[in-house]
């Protein structure tokens, strides 16, 4: 079996990637940082000496990139089981204030490059009338945050990208579930002073992915929406 996963170094990304690899998956990861994918693919390797794991410096706003990414993919497998669109972005500002361009780098990772690399694959899903698409959106895709301008409507574009996916995907038998997770413990939220307790840890949104993958054939999981006991911040 074969997982693909964008911005798979660090937080919700590293973990699913981490939890398909003990469940005996071929991993194929990107991310923009060398030494971030060396470390994390060492990690994947001493899993278990059976699995593959391909590794490609990416930018996820460069559609060139994205594209190469998934034929290597190809090339070496011809064929993928499970294709997790993780890499994302996230810079603070309110629509006025924010920095001209802000929008366009928010969008071009959070949904561009999902976008691209989902079409280079998702030939290759409905061929096999098998597959399952995870898309890591963001209760921002439901709810306007504050401070938050651009990074909320990327985040509402990618759940949009996922309930289009769903629609003309549920008769080619290629799953789609949004995945939209609360603060959890990543880099977004490095230097924050919160106590641990109010943020999820990446490890339970690769537990729920991996149920929402498990299931049978005749159902689909289509929403996953997690949030801290405690409530959002």
């Amino acid at each position: 079996m074969k997982i693909i996963i964008t911005g798979a170094t660090k937080g919700i990304g590293k973990a699913i990637a981490l939890k398909f690899a003990r469940q005996g998956f071929d991993v194929a990861i990107c991310s923009r940082t060398p030494a971030d994918l060396r470390a994390v693919k060492k990690e994947l390797q001493t899993i278990s000496p059976y699995i593959e794991v391909i590794s490609r410096q990416t930018n996820m706003q460069s559609k060139a990139q994205v594209e190469d990414f998934a034929r290597e993919v190809l090339e070496k497998w011809g064929r993928v089981d499970v294709l997790v669109n993780n890499a994302a972005t996230f810079t603070q500002g309110t629509f006025l204030a924010e920095p001209d361009g802000q929008l366009e780098k928010m969008v071009a990772t959070n949904v561009y490059g999902s976008y691209y690399l989902t079409r280079k694959l998702l030939p290759v899903l409905i061929e096999q009338k098998k597959g399952h698409i995870f898309n890591i959106c963001s209760v921002a895709s439901q709810k306007v945050y504050p401070d938050c301008s651009s990074y909320v409507i990327s985040k509402f574009a990618l759940l949009g990208l996922s309930k289009v996916l769903r629609q003309e995907l549920m008769d080619k038998y290629v799953k789609v579930t949004a995945v939209i997770p609360g603060a959890t413990l990543t880099d977004s939220w490095s230097g924050v002073d919160l106590p641990k307790n109010r943020l999820m840890d990446p490890q339970d949104v690769a537990k729920a992915v991996w149920n929402a993958y498990d299931t049978g054939p005749g159902s689909v999981i289509e929403e996953i929406v997690m949030r801290p006991q405690l409530g959002d911040l």
